[in-house]
């Protein structure tokens, strides 16, 4: 009991149930049959792995229409059936020879095409190898001390404890650019030590993402989404609130448990040191310092879904001194379905943020 009540709080947003008003996917969405018992977030990520895992788009298993018409995604069409019927196929396996565990998901056969290949390939067997994202914590668990090491050469690459202490919340200013999308405006909100929002000003309406300590969601135009308002849960929640850490470093390490020092990359051809830690006990958050810089690179976490794991991958550029601290000007968000890039003209420190920014729309 005493182990439990000493997790971090990151754990315990993880592994908490939906909220009473997290809508679920048969609620929020006509004609779903299987994935039924899920909050949208995850319903959607799972449409997302569905689409990563056959290399194609949502129009491509649902109808032309539906790329104008949310009400169009409820008709069905035998590549529906077929995926229904796949679901089933890949539940029984995992059941049948595996004691539940899933160890079979989609891309396990489809590998980003849509019939699975089942010739292997000479170019692949003799070509470079392809280097995996671990998305197990396999390396034994490290000292404390080495674990210190990084963190502390990192707070020192930004400036030092006591400049970071010294921020207490920050406004900032840029464009934000979707996947072959146009450049939209930004605003992002951050106040210590785990609020962030951030409002994408579209053509369609604003579209704003908020973690405010314990909760989180995202609010925007129906025409851009299925549902106006979108609770975020389980890996989703624990994302938003690292996305939060990130901004006030210090906060990082205490938040994860399960530290491993986990070896060496290149990213873009720069060495990295790469530490794994965890927010649920299960799956890792993959951190990645610059060998040369010792400042982060890349972030990369994990969201369960029904048929597999999601990663999402968050890259930290463009470092820039403000008030004695680097701060990354450019973050590039990496999704099964999707890539951003916000790139940041102004960051101001320790700018008074009002508590609005941090209220869920139609709370009192």
């Amino acid at each position: 009991m005493v182990t439990a009540c000493l997790m971090p709080l990151a754990l315990a947003i993880a592994q908490s149930p939906p909220g009473p008003n997290t809508q679920m996917a048969e609620q929020a969405f006509k004609n779903v049959r299987v994935l039924k018992g899920i909050p949208v977030d995850q319903f959607m990520a799972t449409m997302g792995f569905f689409s990563a895992s056959l290399g194609e788009t949502c129009t491509d298993c649902h109808s032309a229409e539906s790329g104008g018409s949310w009400a169009k995604y409820a008709d069905d069409n035998p590549r529906k059936n077929k995926a229904r019927a796949m679901i089933g196929m890949m539940t029984a396996i995992n059941k049948t020879y595996f004691g539940g565990r899933r160890e079979i998901t989609c891309y396990s056969c489809h590998r980003g095409v849509e019939r699975p290949d089942v010739t292997p390939s000479l170019a692949e067997l003799y070509g470079p190898p392809t280097l995996k994202e671990p998305d197990e914590l396999r390396e034994p668990a490290a000292k404390a001390a080495d674990v210190n090491q990084v963190f502390d050469k990192y707070i020192e690459a930004l400036g030092g404890a006591g400049h970071l202490a010294q921020l207490t919340s920050f406004a900032a200013k840029g464009d934000y650019q979707g996947y072959q999308d146009e450049k939209y405006p930004v605003d992002v909100f951050a106040q210590a030590p785990d609020r962030l929002s951030t409002t994408i000003h579209t053509a369609a309406g604003d579209s704003t993402t908020t973690f405010d300590g314990h909760a989180g969601w995202i609010a925007g135009p129906a025409t851009e989404r299925p549902v106006s308002l979108l609770d975020l849960t389980g890996g989703d929640l624990a994302g938003s609130k690292l996305d939060a850490l990130v901004w006030f470093p210090s906060q990082i390490k205490p938040a994860l448990m399960q530290w491993r020092v986990a070896g060496s990359r290149n990213i873009d051809g720069r060495p990295t040191r790469m530490i794994q830690g965890s927010a649920d006990g299960r799956y890792p958050v993959n951190f990645y310092f610059d060998s040369h810089t010792d400042l982060l690179a890349r972030m990369v976490r994990y969201d369960e879904s029904p048929v597999g794991l999601n990663p999402t991958q968050v890259d930290y550029a463009d470092y820039r001194e403000v008030a004695g601290i680097r701060m990354p000007y450019r973050v590039t968000v990496t999704w099964l379905d999707g890539k951003s890039t916000t790139q940041f003209s102004e960051i101001r420190p320790n700018a008074s943020i009002d508590a609005a920014r941090f209220q869920r729309p139609g709370a009192h």
